[in-house]
């Protein structure tokens, strides 16, 4: 099963988890900040991963991350959506974010 890492305090994490909602699509939520346990499993994930190389780079936390069922790990959530043939909705996009550059999560 699709494992998504994230928070409700997370504009792009709760965008995902209606996109993947709105889909049908099945998924475990594990939310750091709400549970430890999930928070050092991400820490692991993140901090052992070239994937969040980028985001790391940049200051981001790297969330929402995705952890596919074979374990490919995807930060960009909209792509894995659109290569599924489904289209993106961005019901809370008003200016919401995580960084204090106005930039994602």
């Amino acid at each position: 099963m699709l494992k998504v890492y994230g928070t409700a305090l997370c504009p792009d994490c709760v965008e995902c988890k209606y996109n993947l909602d709105q889909n049908g699509i099945e998924y475990e939520d594990l939310d750091i900040t709400g549970n430890l346990r999930n928070l050092k499993a991400f820490l692991k994930l993140r901090d052992h991963s070239e994937v969040f190389a980028d985001a790391k780079e940049k200051g981001y936390i790297g969330i929402p991350a995705l952890v596919l069922e074979d374990g490919e790990l995807i930060l960009d959530w909209e792509s894995y959506l659109t290569g599924k043939g489904i289209e993106i909705v961005h019901p809370s996009r008003s200016g919401a974010s995580c960084g204090i550059d106005g930039k994602g999560c």
